[in-house]
């Protein structure tokens, strides 16, 4: 097990050790704390994009469902005729390659996983870079009829001014032991939420309203609704072969064999393994860090059952399984693999409200939805 799962298991048994590094946290927060006065007393300049710019973010760390968010919110953009794109620091990419912009084609390891995800599922106009004016730039040279900008995960990069700010909040993960980095999973005090649209991710169909949550759970709200298992990688092979991948059979849910490997390289891997979990399946989880690079030999000693993986690592177990061009046939261990890859996608599902708040800001800076134009 690596430090970053060891950590991320501690955070979230709220180990009794991690109190050890509470004088760490106490630095960590007052450097955090002047850090951010720094930037509004004036003394850290900032950059103001020349058209307004959303930004969606967290406190804490590790996955609340921030992509599929971002995902689900370009499409209704897009459906209502707003001219949006993203922006990203493109974590998990080669920065000596930034800023880039993201395309259907571009790779993982040039851009990151997660702007990989947004783009093939939205086609949505994508620049990445650690500084974020480079990508907003870069972006509206190449996209100058832009009318909005969403940057993923900026809520603490204040050297970006912004218009509008989503924080999101796993209502049922919680805060741990509520303390900063490294004694808990916190980036900033909880007194952050305050003055911020907190959109309350909830399990589905779960109507308990957690503290922490208050009066605006039953209304700023998102769900993450699994779809159907979708194989991972297209069975349109030539060779014969592999004609066996085009043979793969879905796997069973609450029957006799229904036992599956759950392997995962995102933030917070016990909310997906718990989503197979209610669907019926017996899940054998594998945690890895987040963002991780999986390996051809990593997935070959898990294809005793078959492997579900979430539609972040698909992403890069896919380009691992095609990007050697070169190659005219899979082996028969690769052939055996494929065919027991399988991907859960999952869509965010907001509330009403979280729509109509939407409207509500984007109207305050001068951008109007059309009807829908589906």
């Amino acid at each position: 097990m690596s430090l970053e799962t060891t950590i991320t298991d501690a955070w979230q048994r709220k180990a009794p050790w991690l109190w050890l590094l509470l004088p760490v946290s106490g630095l960590y927060g007052l450097v955090t704390l002047l850090r951010r006065q720094a930037y509004k007393l004036g003394l850290f300049s900032s950059y103001e994009a020349p058209i307004p710019v959303m930004v969606i973010g967290n406190i804490t760390v590790g996955g609340s469902g921030k992509t599929p968010l971002i995902i689900s919110l370009v499409d209704h953009l897009q459906q209502h005729g707003v001219k949006v794109g993203v922006i990203s620091r493109g974590y998990g990419g080669d920065s000596s390659q930034m800023p880039a912009l993201v395309t259907i084609d571009s790779l993982p390891s040039v851009v990151g996983d997660e702007p990989c995800l947004i783009v093939s599922m939205t086609q949505v106009p994508m620049a990445v870079c650690p500084n974020r004016q480079q990508a907003i730039e870069l972006l509206i040279e190449a996209h100058p009829d832009l009318q909005l900008i969403i940057a993923d995960d900026g809520l603490q990069h204040y050297a970006l001014e912004r218009d509008i700010e989503w924080i999101v909040v796993d209502a049922a993960r919680g805060f741990g032991n509520k303390q900063l980095l490294p004694t808990g999973f916190l980036r900033e005090p909880l007194s952050r939420l305050k003055n911020s649209t907190v959109i309350y991710h909830q399990k589905p169909n779960d109507s308990q309203v957690n503290d922490e949550a208050s009066s605006k759970l039953s209304a700023l709200t998102m769900q993450l609704q699994p779809d159907s298992l979708q194989p991972l990688l297209s069975a349109n092979i030539d060779d014969s072969q592999n004609s066996s991948i085009s043979e793969t059979t879905v796997p069973a849910t609450n029957s006799i064999n229904n036992k599956v490997h759950a392997v995962s390289g995102i933030g917070y891997p016990q909310r997906f393994f718990n989503t197979l979990e209610a669907l019926g399946f017996e899940v054998i989880g594998h945690a890895y860090p987040d963002h991780h690079d999986f390996g051809i030999d990593e997935l070959l000693q898990y294809k005793d059952y078959p492997i579900i993986v979430t539609s972040k690592d698909a992403v890069k177990i896919r380009t691992l399984l095609t990007q050697d061009e070169s190659k005219v046939a899979y082996s028969a261990e690769e052939t055996d693999l494929v065919t027991q890859l399988w991907v859960l996608p999952v869509t965010a599902v907001l509330s009403d409200a979280c729509y109509q708040t939407l409207e509500q800001q984007l109207t305050a800076v001068g951008i109007v939805l059309t009807e829908n134009n589906k």
